[in-house]
């Protein structure tokens, strides 16, 4: 019986210490700074493929009682959103930012390691700001080219809050969806949950 209690004891202390290891850090500017909640992206962010009012951003403005800016452009890449992050962003007082960008760079075949440079960039200024910023990675199946693992990465080494696959339980089930890419406006209230479960705790 002693011993059975010692094996328990010890698998408990190797769980703990491998989600520990491989899931904590500490996230960065956790009591934010600044005053407007901004979604910065591409498509994900603008809508597309939902009715007027039910964009992500819109249906988590209603969830949260406050405005959330929309800071989507359909089809941005990384590099175009590092271009405009000052006026849409960092002129607006940000609290917190809300990121989906990386699909446009993984759909058009560009580097991943541009794409992630640009992302940890876009952050960093961010973060320089005080405001506290969630990703929403995305992670397609066999197509992803490591972009969903990138996320992780960039998200421990920069202090982001991360939602590891904004996709899951949306893409491939046609009830939530608009196109191949795009949710409807069901699938983007999905998202807005996963959106509002991430930020809750620093509201």
């Amino acid at each position: 019986m002693k011993n059975t209690l010692i094996a328990i004891a010890l698998l408990l202390v190797g769980f703990v210490g491998y989600r520990l290891f491989f899931s904590g850090y500490e996230i960065r500017n956790p009591n934010p700074a600044g005053e407007n909640i901004i979604s910065f992206g591409d498509s994900l962010t603008y809508g597309t493929g939902a009715r007027p009012g039910m964009s992500y951003p819109a249906q988590l403005s209603l969830k949260i009682s406050l405005p959330v800016i929309n800071a989507g452009v359909p089809g941005e890449t990384t590099s175009g959103a590092q271009a405009r992050l000052e006026e849409d962003v960092l002129s607006r007082s940000p609290k917190m930012v809300l990121i989906t960008l990386g699909g446009n760079d993984l759909k058009n075949g560009l580097s991943k390691e541009s794409a992630f440079e640009n992302l940890k960039a876009i952050i960093e200024r961010i973060h320089d700001e005080g405001a506290l910023v969630v990703i929403g990675g995305i992670d397609v199946p066999l197509y992803g080219r490591g972009f969903g693992e990138a996320y992780e990465e960039l998200a421990r080494e920069t202090g982001s809050v991360l939602i590891p696959n904004l996709f899951d339980g949306i893409m491939g089930h046609s009830e939530l969806m608009s196109d191949l890419i795009h949710p409807n406006g069901r699938g983007y209230t999905i998202m807005a949950d996963k959106f509002y479960d991430a930020i809750e705790p620093y509201l």
